[in-house]
């Protein structure tokens, strides 16, 4: 007489938590989800600041050590002063983006060097110290701004809004690439490097000549973009190649909800508190977002560290591809 066996899926039926404690799994897993998304997203603004915020200061000896000591009592740890000769100097240190802003104290008494194109939030803090100061002194201290941005997007919102299309830039296209090439690598970074460029000059006309938000060259800036499009997908297109799904979800987590939170874009790494800061600027959104600023309006200036930061990741990428198709060469 031959025994009665269970099937497989009476087996696994038997086996399986009910239906409502699944749920409940899910809903708890979701849950945890979304409250990690927001504090990626919230936890830097919240923090964000100035900190040590480099700026500089020009004039009499004894003009400066007064300026250093009342800002370092008005706002301690706001400021790291740094002194230059005179206002020429400061003016030029501002536009080479070796500081943010700073005073001059000539004459006419002193003044307050401020560049809106390096970031609203630095340039309205510098304002409000020069009006503090104003009051200070019994006089109006004048606020110049070196670097202006342009009259057709005085808030800089063109700018401010191009974080997010670069992440998605150059993960939407990471996918589609390898759903619709799944064995073809070198078709994958061909089509990555094709979408980076044509993007690239795509998004840089719109901000530039669509909405004025841009005044610098454009093919320059254009380059800029481009690369930071491709330091995103190229890296996804060679984690997925070599690692598979895990592999791109891991980059993919680490571009949105580290890279982009952290990147400093609208505001500048300079806002951030100095460890996150300088994180988010060894990531592609950070790195892309300072090459762009510098390049559009800084006449590139303050960018060079981008420019490697964005090729590495690059060539990181790259070499992940030609690892996986190496590898699938030698299988087959």
């Amino acid at each position: 007489m031959v025994a009665p066996t269970s099937s497989p899926d009476t087996s696994t039926a038997r086996h399986a938590p009910p239906d409502a404690v699944r749920v409940a799994g899910v809903v708890l897993a979701l849950t945890a989800v979304i409250a990690l998304m927001l504090f990626a997203f919230a936890a830097p603004a919240v923090n964000s600041g100035p900190h040590a915020l480099k700026i500089g200061i020009a004039g009499p000896d004894q003009a400066v050590a007064q300026i250093e000591a009342g800002l370092s009592g008005a706002r301690p740890g706001a400021f790291a002063p740094q002194r230059y000769a005179d206002a020429e100097a400061l003016r030029s240190a501002i536009e080479h983006r070796e500081v943010v802003g700073g005073l001059a104290v000539g004459p006419d008494g002193p003044a307050m060097y401020v560049a809106g194109a390096g970031g609203a939030p630095v340039a309205q803090v510098l304002t409000a110290t020069a009006t503090g100061l104003s009051e200070a002194v019994g006089r109006p201290v004048p606020v110049r701004d070196v670097v202006p941005l342009p009259a057709d997007d005085p808030a800089g919102a063109g700018l401010n809004s191009l974080a997010l299309p670069l992440v998605l830039g150059g993960l939407v296209p990471a996918i589609a690439l390898v759903r619709l090439f799944p064995r073809r690598v070198g078709l994958r970074v061909f089509g990555a490097v094709g979408f980076a460029v044509l993007a690239g000059l795509t998004l840089t006309a719109v901000l530039q000549f669509g909405f004025g938000s841009l005044t610098g060259n454009y093919w320059a800036t254009a380059g800029a973009l481009t690369l930071g499009l491709a330091a995103v997908s190229l890296p996804l297109l060679g984690l997925e190649s070599l690692f598979g799904l895990p592999g791109f979800g891991a980059g993919a987590v680490l571009m949105m909800f580290v890279g982009n939170p952290l990147s400093g874009f609208a505001t500048t790494a300079a806002w951030l508190p100095q460890g996150w800061g300088t994180f988010g600027q060894l990531l592609p959104p950070g790195a892309a977002g300072t090459l762009v600023r510098s390049v559009a309006f800084f006449d590139g200036h303050g960018g060079g560290t981008a420019v490697l930061v964005l090729s590495a990741w690059v060539v990181a990428g790259l070499a992940l591809c030609a690892a996986s198709a190496r590898r699938r060469t030698v299988v087959a």
